[in-house]
């Protein structure tokens, strides 16, 4: 059995790599400046919906934003811990490094991937198009990893052949 980690374990390392530091950064936006981070290209799909067409008052659309906020670090939360669970320490005895961190690489990825398609459809409805392509293309690298996932996550566990030693030949 290969020893290392499995595809889908880099590709959520990869993956936690992009999410955490760009969506904590949207949420810090809204956390300081709540109007300016709300409109920024990373929110304005949802912001510019729930202003148009749910008619929202001010005090709505500013629970609105905590609650994207929010959202969004809860999905930061668990990029991270499935990256602490990856990448610390293993037993030397362990051949092939665990899939301890699979459960909150799971909901990462399935939280994020509602968010984001779910903003996505948001921009698309509202026309802003900048918005579209950067949801489209988080929820495809969402998507992806929950495909690799699924795909990968039945291979987890199973044993490869072991080697048997050669059959004694009788002596005539």
């Amino acid at each position: 059995m290969a020893r290392g980690f499995r595809i889908t374990t880099i590709n959520g390392l990869l993956l936690a790599a992009y999410f955490i530091p760009v969506w904590t950064i949207a949420v810090l936006r809204i956390v300081t400046f709540l109007i300016r981070g709300i409109y920024e290209r990373a929110n304005i799909g949802p912001a510019l919906f729930i202003n148009d067409h749910l008619q929202l008052s001010g005090l709505g659309a500013v629970r609105f934003a905590w609650l994207l906020a929010l959202a969004k670090f809860v999905v930061v939360g668990y990029f991270g811990l499935f990256a602490i669970l990856t990448l610390r320490v293993a037993p030397k005895d362990e051949e092939v490094c665990c899939a301890g961190g699979d459960e909150p690489l799971a909901l990462a990825l399935l939280l994020g991937a509602v968010i984001s398609i779910t903003s996505m459809a948001m921009a698309a409805r509202v026309g802003e198009i900048a918005a579209l392509h950067l949801h489209a293309t988080e929820a495809l690298m969402l998507l992806g990893g929950l495909v690799l996932l699924a795909v990968d996550s039945h291979s987890y566990g199973v044993k490869g052949a072991v080697p048997q030693p050669p059959l004694a030949t009788p002596s005539l």
